[in-house]
């Protein structure tokens, strides 16, 4: 059978909503003559109204991918009756099918996760007041009080839940006090879990959270969870990139947006950007301007995460900009 990965369905009737109004259809399947003409065919018997199409085939594993955008009052039906009717449609066309259907009409949730960096919340709050993020801001959820303020300044709700200090190579506890340690962190991330899903979030931003996430959560998670990371990955990931890359002599640093997966900093990348710098930027220069491709490469690949741009297969996105 076809698996359909689909969002809670819009309940308001049709052509009273907004003019602007889209369905957006994704689907990958192995790759076969006759996908192209199918789907459009169908679309066209309901008479919708495509406004954006795009495809690829990917070579290397001989999977197709379509992103479809239709006007939603050009269709006799609501959003759920396209999901069934698009179901038989997916089956007959691949029995590997993954496909969603999501209605813009829906308004999205994002819950934010943070420690103390606030660079990365400070652009999202922003973009998200203005009406430039097409998603609400559900809740931000931080292992430190210190962007508490902000927060609240934005009326958003604000929750801290205390992670156990990291350990210093140097130190040593007893088995007792590193099981006790290790109780802690887990009874932490239950709770970081519960408020997160709680949200019922179509995205969790690690907006530089610095925590790693276990292999649990980014499995239930997964195709949600987007993390920002401070390198050009896959160099120099891990703890203190910029550290790294001054080390190493680079002449470009960059920031990447990625799916987060068990494995670290490994996961699908959605985004990424480079700045050149030069022998005379220090540490603290490099940071300096890495603050802003972070920013940047966040939003953007939030973005086409929540526009539902953004097909995974494997390790490897496929982006319809």
């Amino acid at each position: 059978m076809s698996r359909s990965i689909s969002d809670r369905s819009y309940s308001a009737h049709p052509r009273q909503l907004q003019a602007g109004r889209k369905y957006i259809i994704t689907f990958s399947c192995p790759d076969r003559t006759g996908i192209v003409a199918r789907i459009s065919g169908f679309l066209a018997e309901a008479g919708g109204w495509i406004t954006e199409a795009g495809y690829h085939t990917d070579t290397d594993t001989g999977w197709f991918f379509t992103r479809q955008v239709v006007r939603a009052d050009s269709l006799p039906f609501e959003v759920t009756e396209l999901r069934a009717r698009f179901a038989e449609v997916a089956d007959e066309l691949s029995d590997q099918a993954d496909w969603r259907v999501t209605d813009t009409a829906e308004t999205k949730r994002v819950v934010v996760l943070v420690t103390r960096e606030g660079h990365c919340l400070h652009d999202l709050l922003g973009r998200a007041t203005s009406g430039e993020l097409p998603a609400t801001i559900s809740a931000v959820i931080g292992n430190n009080e210190a962007l508490r303020g902000i927060v609240t300044a934005h009326g958003l709700p604000f929750s801290y839940i205390p992670f156990p200090p990291p350990t210093h190579g140097s130190a040593r506890e007893s088995a007792a006090a590193t099981a006790a340690r290790a109780a802690r962190k887990a009874a932490a991330f239950d709770e970081l879990a519960g408020q997160v899903d709680a949200h019922d979030p179509h995205a969790v931003v690690l907006a530089r959270f610095m925590q790693v996430i276990p292999a649990k959560l980014c499995q239930r998670w997964a195709g949600r969870a987007i993390n920002i990371h401070h390198s050009f990955l896959p160099s120099f990931a891990g703890a203190r990139p910029y550290h790294q890359a001054h080390a190493r002599g680079v002449k470009l640093i960059g920031a990447t947006c990625h799916y987060i997966t068990p494995e670290l900093d490994a996961g699908p990348i959605i985004e990424q950007d480079v700045i050149r710098i030069d022998h005379g930027h220090t540490v603290s220069d490099m940071m300096r301007l890495g603050r802003d491709a972070e920013k940047l490469v966040l939003a953007r690949g939030l973005r086409w995460h929540l526009e539902d741009r953004v097909l995974v297969h494997g390790n490897k996105t496929m982006v319809f900009r």
